[in-house]
């Protein structure tokens, strides 16, 4: 009985011992992947001393005398912080998720590598000034500095889970092209109207074209006043002060089954694609800027709120940059918010100016309906045929097989289609959709840019020339950007690649081989987008809806939020003209829903029974 008993006992021991070392191998694990964020460390490339000041919040501002070690050292903080955020980016925005996931993500891998934003980034490197070049390349040096020497169990927790799942897998190095894509998933995920274009034709269904218009009323411009009030465009010219009074009619093209089926696929495969920005429906950005004579200090005050869903980690990495002694060589003393993998600060001031953005929101994406011969690797346009562009992508599977995908494009672009398998119910061949029915994808944001210049020279403007010069580069996604500066100018400017269409106005598909239908080569002049510098009223109020009035010449645009958070904050700012910084902050929690004033009465109505 006694020996029974220490059997019983020592297994107990043993038992206990190892659930001890379990613990403390899980605690070894765990705290082996965390930066060293005190003291001192040596990293390769700097030229001199950088000096990494962490507040209590773990936010990090960085010292140093040359923007190349600046650089450097915000990759390496990053990497620090955020590594396997980034990683993952980067495999989302190339169309490499299955390699880490397995089958599972293949049919979101297909639909990036249709869209093509690695291929499109990498020539985008190409198109950037010298700097912005340098810049990124010292970024990437950095985040590469942080890789080497480090197993990835000791580069992020995550790697030592997917290590425990079987997966062997350690990061490659960092490239200036991984920061650029990630522009195209925000610009993605900021697209504008291509969703309200395939819910039009769905519609169509079970609605008349009449009945699914008055589900898209027209912007309430007598109940809420858009960004710029006044103004209009004079000799190619945007005037604050101007009138004018011109529109264009929207026309649309027939719309077969097999189209609508084709359209269904598409909106399933758009569907699929993770939202990464953690933008959505309900989701809007506030901003606003106050002039000094509304100020209780005299000195305007900017106020941005950008919202993005919550997630873990939050989509924004808080940060300064700021080289000891500002020069033409280290221009920058900056501090703000930017996203992991992305150098330079996105949102956020410097000694002279501050700048704040929400989602302007332009139509800068049509579908386009073609008429597709597979057999011949052709698509009608006009009264002939042209060829398929065609390349081969292949997806690596963890666990798995291969996939390899034709991506075929026509002179829209992409046909966006040909991504989801499903439409094999209506195509002859491998889920195409043949007869004239395959979609392309026209969107600025597949035309390679230099967006990235405006990041850098937005950090480092000390006017309000020197911000519309930057926000002239700020090509894709368009963003309404509002500003304040030390001499106590307030300003708003539109930025963006906003097309001209020679034909409708982007609400519903258009036929691809119709030229009728082409984007004029030119897109809005940027003198002529909507700005303003010191509005008589003393504030601008941004919350995503209508920029400027029905009267503007071109066309940005329907997809507006319709001016109840908008005409909120303008009613709050428009009261007050002793505005304080706590006021500011009561703005940002206002609760108040402008439209449930006008809904709910008609909701009390409503007999239930």
């Amino acid at each position: 009985m006694h020996r029974w008993v220490r059997v019983v006992s020592l297994i107990g021991v043993v038992v206990g011992v190892a659930l001890v070392l379990s613990l403390l191998a899980g605690i070894w694990t765990v705290r082996r992947s965390y930066p060293q964020t005190d003291g001192e460390l040596t990293v390769a490339g700097l030229s001199g001393d950088v000096e990494v000041v962490r507040d209590s919040y773990g936010v990090p501002q960085i010292y140093a005398d040359t923007a190349e070690d600046l650089f450097r050292a915000q990759g390496f903080v990053q990497a620090q912080d955020r590594l396997f955020e980034m990683d993952f980016r980067r495999h989302v925005t190339a169309g490499r998720l299955s390699e880490l996931f397995g089958e599972d993500t293949v049919d979101t891998d297909r639909f990036i590598r249709t869209l093509g934003w690695r291929e499109v980034a990498e020539r985008e490197v190409a198109l950037l000034d010298a700097d912005s070049r340098r810049y990124l390349e010292a970024f990437s040096a950095g985040v590469n500095s942080y890789l080497e020497d480090r197993s990835p169990t000791r580069l992020s927790l995550e790697y030592a889970v997917l290590a425990l799942d079987g997966l062997d897998y350690a990061p490659e190095p960092w490239s200036p092209a991984d920061s650029l894509a990630w522009m195209k998933a925000m610009a993605w995920d900021l697209r504008g109207n291509m969703q309200d274009e395939i819910d039009r034709v769905l519609a169509t269904e079970v609605l008349s074209t009449d009945q699914i218009a008055e589900l898209y009323p027209g912007y309430p411009y007598k109940r809420h006043r858009p960004i710029v009030a006044k103004g209009a465009v004079v000799d190619g010219v945007f005037e604050q002060e101007a009138t004018a009074n011109t529109s264009r009619r929207p026309r649309r093209a027939a719309l077969s089954d097999r189209v609508v089926a084709a359209l269904r696929g598409v909106d399933r495969a758009a569907a699929d694609l993770p939202t990464l920005l953690g933008t959505g429906h309900g989701i809007g950005s506030n901003s606003w800027v106050v002039s000094s004579q509304r100020t209780n200090t005299g000195a305007p005050m900017l106020v941005n709120d950008p919202h993005l869903s919550p997630t873990m980690p939050g989509i924004w990495y808080q940060m300064g940059l700021h080289c000891r002694t500002v020069t033409e060589s280290c221009p920058f003393d900056v501090s703000g918010f930017t996203f992991s993998g992305v150098p330079g600060v996105v949102i956020g001031h410097n000694d002279s100016i501050a700048w704040g953005m929400t989602n302007l929101g332009p139509d800068v994406v049509d579908l386009y309906i073609e008429d597709v011969d597979d057999q011949a690797g052709t698509y009608r346009y006009g009264n002939g045929a042209e060829e398929l562009v065609t390349r081969e992508e292949t997806i690596e599977v963890r666990d798995g097989e291969d996939v390899t995908i034709e991506v075929r494009s026509t002179r829209h672009g992409p046909l966006i289609s040909d991504a989801d398998e499903e439409l094999s119910e209506v195509g002859d061949r491998g889920g195409r959709v043949a007869g004239g029915n395959a979609v392309a994808l026209r969107w600025t944001a597949l035309d390679p840019g230099g967006t990235a210049n405006a990041i850098f020279d937005l950090d480092t403007a000390r006017s309000w020339e020197d911000f519309r010069s930057a926000a002239q580069q700020f090509l894709v996604p368009s963003q309404n950007l509002v500003y304040a500066d030390v001499e106590g100018h307030i300003g708003y400017q539109a930025p963006g690649e906003i097309p001209i269409r020679r034909t409708g106005n982007g609400d519903w598909p258009v036929p691809g081989w119709d030229p009728a239908y082409e984007w004029a080569e030119e897109y809005i002049p940027f003198d002529a987008l909507p700005h303003v510098l010191d509005p008589e009223e003393g504030f601008i109020a941004t919350a995503n809806q209508a920029v400027v009035g029905s009267g503007y010449p071109y066309y940005l645009g329907s997809s507006w939020s319709y001016g109840h958070r908008s005409q909120r904050i303008a009613d709050l700012l428009a009261n007050d003209r002793s505005l304080t910084v706590d006021d500011m902050a009561k703005i940002q929690l206002d609760s108040r829903n402008g439209n449930a004033e006008r809904l709910v009465p008609y909701l009390l109505d409503v007999n239930l029974d």
